[in-house]
């Protein structure tokens, strides 16, 4: 049984909503556990390629076994955008608040307002190469609501909720979200190795 592996994050959000997730079945290092403190390069061109990208980084420069993770918001009306480009949506200062203001001012015109979160994650054990999906399906509201959460949560509310992310807060996030979905496999699959 795998006892550690390091998530190529540094985002405090996303590592504590996936440690929540993943409990005790085996440790969850950062980068800046292993001393990595490098933002590394999300250049491909899909999320499955970001993923890849981060957890062979890891394993080739630092030699652990690692997952990663990328996520985009795809939204019907804008054809799938930001989707891979979701943190940077409006610029490389990857500022959520703004994102937001540029995925509301593109959906102003639009009354279909369908939209999904997509997580990937790529697994690195020793040389061999996992993938798992997550999805939420939901819609984009016209302003934001909530506090909690981060990125495009206060806008994103989930299909059989009147709430967005940011009001659900992170228990009943982390039992529907497009992250936990993807976390949820990643455990079977760690389970299975």
């Amino acid at each position: 049984m795998i006892q550690s592996l390091v998530f190529a994050t540094n985002n405090e959000h996303k590592l504590t909503e996936v440690k929540e997730i993943i409990g005790d079945l085996f440790r969850v290092m950062s980068l800046k556990d292993i001393g990595c403190h490098y933002d590394i390069p999300e250049t491909a061109d899909t999320l499955e390629g970001n993923a890849l990208l981060k957890a062979w980084y890891v394993k080739q420069k630092y030699g652990y076994d690692c997952f990663a993770d990328d996520t985009g918001l795809e939204i019907l009306a804008l054809h799938n955008a930001p989707g891979v480009y979701s943190a940077r949506y409006a610029g490389e200062a990857k500022d959520s608040k703004a994102n937001i203001r540029k995925a509301l001012f593109e959906l102003q015109n639009e009354t279909d307002r369908s939209a999904r979160f997509r997580t990937v994650i790529a697994l690195v054990i020793g040389e061999k190469e996992f993938l798992t999906e997550g999805i939420v399906e939901g819609s984009i509201i016209h302003e934001p609501r909530g506090d909690a959460g981060f990125g495009y949560d206060p806008i994103f509310v989930p299909k059989g909720y009147a709430e967005t992310f940011a009001e659900l807060g992170a228990e009943i996030k982390n039992s529907i979200s497009h992250r936990a979905e993807a976390v949820k496999k990643l455990k079977q699959l760690i389970v299975s190795c």
